[in-house]
């Protein structure tokens, strides 16, 4: 039988340092499109960073880098932010990103980091509360970037003011928000995203196909298995079901809802013994 996940797998079952992300960001989508050819769309990050160069003189200072990379993405090609229909899944796929030219923040961003990359900016991503920014590490003073919003460069008082704006003023600028991720984090939020699309839109198999990916990037993700399991059960899957909801009590023997998984599982075993 063949591996659905194996490109991903192998993408992502490696040191941090080896992980490909933008290679390992589109295995994300084969669950979907599953003749999509990976080659070509990292062919076509090549090229914008190509279009990057052009534009740039190798001695160049960052900033000037920076605008070059921002006029080649959102002048040039026109990448935007997606806010007329934020939820659909497909600002999440990096195919559909590079074709439409539109996605959500952490899309933007990954495509952005990758396109950077090529061109010698090493680009850090930063899982802000509510919406994902890069960062360009500098001594003194980082530089962090929106991609959702043309490349535009946030001061503190303009991060400040996103948090008001997103919290209702609740929450307070913390330098913790401003740490950098890793890629596997970059992934998992991805895949959070999809998974709660998935799960508002109550599309089962979509959802049990994004569970599945999440805990190949992690195996141990308990809250990822206890939710597959809850996933299974409800579509009768009852003996994969009944093996997660046993994972999870092996891995989180102590959890606040230990005793009520261990309870579904005796009604699990009755289930099953009424159906035979």
């Amino acid at each position: 039988m063949t591996d659905p996940y194996r490109e991903f797998r192998q993408a992502v079952d490696r040191g941090e340092d080896k992980i490909d992300l933008g290679r390992a960001a589109l295995t994300i989508v084969l669950t979907d499109y599953p003749d999509l050819d990976i080659e070509a769309y990292l062919a076509r990050i090549e090229q914008l960073a190509v279009e990057v160069t052009a534009r740039c003189d190798a001695g160049g200072e960052v900033y000037q880098w920076l605008a070059a990379l921002n006029y080649v993405l959102f002048q040039q090609h026109g990448f935007c932010g997606n806010s007329d229909d934020y939820y659909d899944p497909k600002n999440s796929f990096l195919n559909e990103v590079i074709e439409r030219r539109t996605g959500i923040p952490i899309t933007l961003s990954v495509l952005y980091i990758e396109v950077a990359q090529r061109v010698g900016l090493a680009l850090e991503g930063i899982g802000f509360p509510g919406h994902f920014l890069v960062k360009l590490p500098q001594t003194g003073t980082d530089i962090v970037i929106d991609p959702f919003h043309r490349g535009e460069i946030k001061s503190r008082d303009d991060l400040a003011r996103m948090l008001g704006r997103l919290y209702g003023g609740v929450v307070e600028l913390r330098d913790e928000f401003l740490r950098p991720v890793g890629k596997k984090q970059i992934l998992k939020r991805m895949l959070g995203n999809l998974k709660a699309i998935y799960a508002k839109g109550n599309n089962l198999v979509k959802l049990l196909s994004v569970l599945d990916q999440a805990i190949v990037l992690e195996p141990g993700a308990v809250d990822e298995i206890l939710d597959r399991a809850r996933v299974y059960l409800r579509l009768e899957c009852f003996a994969q079901a009944r093996s997660d909801f046993e994972t999870y009590l092996r891995l989180a023997p102590q959890a606040p809802d230990a005793q009520q998984v261990r309870e579904q599982l005796v009604n699990l075993a009755r289930q099953v013994n009424l159906i035979h």
